[in-house]
């Protein structure tokens, strides 16, 4: 998982812009499949068939990350930028950030701003080390993404670095593939395009493949660091079953099938309800004519920041529970 994980949020992966990341997990599964294929959207789709006459489960994680685009190139060679999902100003200032090409920048603000917490990205800026708009050019053209530069790091069982979101889900769904060896449902293992900027593959991959069932894994805040906003969800103590968001209220059948599973194997879990903020399951259960879905989430301390941090323990478990779900009958 570690190896994986380092690997998977090493890459560049903004929405639009998954190649990479898609090429990396086909390499992964490509042996543990009995299909695979990419689909006109970017969505890459693994199939298992099933052994009996079970559901069509659909199982979705995210490969694309947040980035910042380049909308403008001063005189002195400064880049101005917008926003690619969910950008906070304050978690982006003085960091390090990386364009496709391996150009690599720093974003800071006008320094004649007179209050800090007025701080907008449209007082940001990317300094390359250009010169000049001319030099700036042969480096990094408009419409060009960067994401932030901040390879893994770990200690023990915690693993923090840019892009867990959702990267870590992505771990989960390869290790769940490579887990998952006798099943009676036909799993559809879909690592999904543009979910930061409108849960988009998740839409057009549901319409296509009309899952009986579907199952999100992606991250969750927690309520476990200092005076942060109260919440029932701490790193290392389990996956969370999502009760709520902003995007759906899970399916009770699904929810209570994840609960059941996890109780029966001894699996620790939490009951998570988010405030603000969606997952793929949000489109995957308004598709066609309604599909009961449910999420797994991984708890996720400094969620769409450069460091998020994630525990090995939860990782591992939300693989046994979405294995032990996926390897017997779903009523």
């Amino acid at each position: 998982m570690k190896t994986l994980l380092a690997h998977l949020t090493g890459l560049y992966g903004p929405s639009g812009k998954e190649e990479a990341v898609r090429q990396a997990i086909q390499q992964e599964i490509k042996d543990y499949v009995d299909e695979i294929h990419e689909d006109v959207m970017g969505n890459l789709i693994a199939v298992k068939k099933g052994n009996g006459s079970g559901r069509k489960v659909m199982l979705a994680a995210h490969m694309d990350q947040i980035g910042l685009i380049v909308t403008n190139i001063d005189e002195n060679g400064f880049l101005r930028f917008s926003n690619i999902g969910g950008v906070s100003p304050f978690n982006v200032l003085h960091r390090r950030v990386v364009f496709q090409n391996g150009v690599t920048g720093a974003v800071s603000y006008e320094t004649e701003l007179e209050e800090i917490k007025n701080l907008k990205l449209n007082k940001m800026y990317i300094d390359i080390g250009a010169a000049s708009r001319e030099e700036a050019k042969k480096l990094v053209q408009i419409g060009d993404i960067a994401v932030y530069h901040a390879p893994m790091a770990d200690r023990e069982n915690r693993f923090f670095g840019c892009a867990m979101d959702d990267r870590a889900g992505c771990a989960v769904l390869v290790e769940t593939i490579k887990a998952v060896k006798n099943s009676p449902n036909e799993l559809f293992f879909v690592f999904t395009v543009q979910e930061e900027v409108g849960l988009r593959g998740a839409r057009t991959s549901a319409y296509s493949i009309n899952p009986d069932i579907g199952i999100s894994l992606d991250v969750t805040i927690t309520g476990d660091t200092p005076k942060s906003r109260p919440m029932a969800i701490n790193l290392g103590d389990g996956p969370a079953v999502k009760v709520k968001d902003s995007s759906l209220i899970c399916h009770p059948m699904v929810k209570n099938l994840m609960i059941q599973r996890a109780e029966e194997a001894g699996i620790p879990y939490q009951l998570e309800v988010l405030e603000a903020g969606g997952t793929d399951s949000g489109a995957i259960h308004l598709s066609r004519e309604g599909v009961p879905s449910g999420v797994i989430s991984i708890p996720c301390r400094y969620v769409h920041s450069a460091h998020e941090m994630v525990d090995k323990n939860d990782l591992e478990n939300a693989v046994k529970l979405l294995t032990r779900i996926l390897e017997n009958e779903i009523a």
